[in-house]
């Protein structure tokens, strides 16, 4: 098998309702790659591939029909004697009362259940998995885990938490063409003084000093990024926690080439000085470069 030593591969297992899903969507936000149900056969083809660049995750459902438990554990052997990537199993555990008001909240048929109860069927799977259960380098209850503290969970065991773990977007928009769909805040900076009417700084954007000066010259402007700034950073550590993975800040002017441009610049580059992962993006300026109408 090739790949890259180092580069965690992680399998995420449990009984059906525990969170495999939520799981594997909370560590693909987190940077994984993530693969779902993949036929225990067909593992050894995967990784015999392209080298893996970032931490693959898989979740195994012991419902797959090549799933048995000495398959399982003997793949797990033989991946730890390769040596090729740290191989960590987390078993989502969670009680059977839990489980059985899961099922009937969702009104759903447990897999294994057969013509039995819902509570025969889980009670079944237990029983399964048991042996897995006590291999596993990552036990995680998450009877009384919500999606976000599961998350919160993961992250703090594969040490990505708080601003490493969410992506912040700031991009320069100009209002005449239209808000950005994606946004989650809207920023005006239009009232500012605009650098368009400077016959010498209309050719520059606000990525010029002589740019950045002639906003930053305005009486409004200390105050105006003073309040944008604290009111993003009292946002991002509720966002992080709330399990967001991206965050998209916007801030336009009348043509997002000087006002809204300086003040991306400014206000990424404090955020990044924070810790927090920041890309910036100038819409227009973009557009400008392509040579696509503006």
């Amino acid at each position: 098998m090739k790949g890259e030593m180092h580069i965690p591969l992680v399998f995420v297992t449990g009984p059906a309702g525990a969170g495999r899903g939520t799981a594997l969507n909370a560590l693909e936000d987190l940077g994984f790659e993530a693969i779902d149900n993949i036929p225990l056969s067909l593992l050894p083809q995967l990784l015999a591939g392209r080298a893996l660049t970032r931490p693959l995750v898989l979740g195994i459902d012991p419902r797959n029909r090549d799933f048995t438990v000495d398959a399982f554990a003997d793949l797990l052997d033989t991946l730890g004697a390769e040596g090729l990537h740290p191989v960590e199993l987390v078993y989502l555990d969670c009680s059977v009362p839990t489980l059985l008001r899961r099922f009937s909240e969702t009104r759903r048929r447990h897999p294994m259940s057969g013509d039995d109860s819902p509570a025969e069927g889980i009670e079944r799977e237990v029983r399964l998995l048991a042996p897995i259960r006590h291999r596993a380098d990552v036990l995680i209850d998450t009877s009384d885990l919500g999606p976000h503290e599961l998350r919160a969970a993961l992250g703090r065991w594969f040490g990505i938490t708080g601003s490493a773990a969410m992506v912040v977007t700031v991009q320069s928009f100009a209002f005449k063409r239209g808000l950005p769909p994606e946004a989650d805040l809207v920023f005006d900076c239009r009232f500012l003084r605009n650098p368009h009417w400077a016959p010498d700084l209309r050719p520059l954007d606000g990525q010029d000093p002589r740019v950045a000066a002639h906003v930053s010259a305005d009486p409004r402007f200390a105050e105006f990024f003073e309040r944008v700034q604290g009111l993003v950073e009292l946002m991002l550590p509720a966002c992080a926690e709330e399990g967001k993975a991206a965050l998209n800040i916007a801030v336009g002017c009348t043509g997002g080439q000087h006002r809204s441009v300086m003040v991306v610049e400014k206000l990424s580059q404090a955020l990044a000085e924070r810790g927090w992962r920041v890309s910036k993006r100038h819409r227009e300026l973009k557009r400008m470069a392509t040579g696509s109408p503006v």
